[in-house]
């Protein structure tokens, strides 16, 4: 194996694992022939992550920004080490080495569409023009792409903020797509409906021939935005991480549920919704695998459960075409922008 194109090399400690799993990387921003560095425009932090980093200091954004700061500067890349995950970035390809396959060049505007867990990461402005209150990080500084990682030049036709939020959840519609395409019209609920992710997975459902869509939400607010987007055949608002008020409010369960809640315990409620022979797909970072695992034995629940990597090949392209043409999707997209998700 080519340990530079899995980026082996750049890792500091602990010895022979992998970058996504290291302790420290470096981010030397001299790069080997098959690397890209990229000047770092933007972060945007994954939601999950943000959210305990909020609640851990209490909303206080000062406090916010310096962990993160903190975090990048120990760590050689952004890896939060409660919730274990990262997020992505927008920046621009200053050097492509001549044997990457990235097929970048200098000056491309490009989104990454690999973690932050595992991206050398180096940032030079103290995030000083971050005011901690949203997941999206205007900054400075320098990241660095292996052979095998992956990367999409933004569209002309959409701001920057906006395609970047979508890029960052690009991997639930599609692998949500590939799910209902390959069942004979299913019933689908996706939990945590009117976030990113949810809105995205309903339009990719829908279009990917689902015989009815059910959005699940916490708050009546939630509830009211999601029902005027059209985007479920039917909203209902319960905690997601009530097992018994989830089936509850769902009532009939469905062939297939999607998790896209960014909090812990919601594993439990999305088997209790699904059913027997039905499929699972958990596409938050906040979900304990074996929680579910035990919990569906403990249920015994019949159900096949999947875990949401974040890639499927075309992942980007489908999600930025359901945001252009689903009005729904955009107009909850659009809401989000200036609101961090802990609110």
């Amino acid at each position: 194996m080519d340990v530079t194109a899995v980026g082996l090399h750049r890792v500091l400690e602990p010895a022979g694992v992998l970058p996504q799993a290291a302790r420290r990387l470096d981010s030397d921003p001299r790069i080997r022939p098959d690397e890209v560095r990229v000047r770092v425009e933007r972060l945007n932090l994954d939601a999950a992550s943000y959210r305990q980093l909020h609640t851990a200091h209490g909303g206080d954004p000062g406090a916010i920004r310096d962990e993160v700061l903190a975090i990048i500067s120990e760590r050689g890349k952004m890896h939060n080490p409660v919730t274990g995950s990262g997020g992505m970035l927008v920046g621009v390809v200053d050097e492509a080495g001549p044997r990457s396959p990235l097929g970048l060049k200098p000056g491309d505007r490009i989104a990454t569409l690999v973690s932050l867990t595992l991206t050398p990461l180096a940032v030079d402005d103290g995030l000083a023009r971050w005011d901690g209150r949203s997941e999206q990080i205007p900054t400075s500084g320098h990241a660095i792409l292996f052979a095998r990682s992956i990367a999409a030049v933004l569209p002309a036709d959409l701001p920057v903020p906006l395609a970047l939020s979508v890029m960052d959840v690009c991997g639930a519609p599609a692998l949500t797509s590939r799910v209902v395409a390959g069942l004979d019209a299913p019933v689908v609920a996706v939990l945590g409906a009117a976030g990113k992710s949810g809105s995205l997975s309903l339009a990719a459902a829908r279009r990917a021939g689902a015989a009815r869509t059910i959005g699940l939400v916490p708050t009546e607010e939630e509830e009211r935005r999601l029902a005027a987007t059209g985007l479920a055949d039917r909203v209902v608002r319960a905690d997601a991480r009530d097992p018994v008020a989830v089936a509850t409010a769902l009532g009939e369960p469905a062939d297939v549920t999607v998790v896209c809640v960014d909090v812990p315990g919601c594993e439990h409620g999305a088997i209790l919704a699904t059913a027997p022979g039905g499929t699972v797909v958990f596409f938050s970072m906040a979900t304990s695998f074996p929680a579910a695992a035990l919990g569906a034995e403990g249920l015994a629940a019949d159900v096949t459960m999947l875990v949401g990597n974040g890639y499927v090949p075309g992942h980007a392209e489908l999600a930025l075409d359901l945001l252009r043409g689903e009005p729904g999707v955009r107009a909850l997209f659009t809401a989000r922008e200036g609101r961090s998700s802990a609110e």
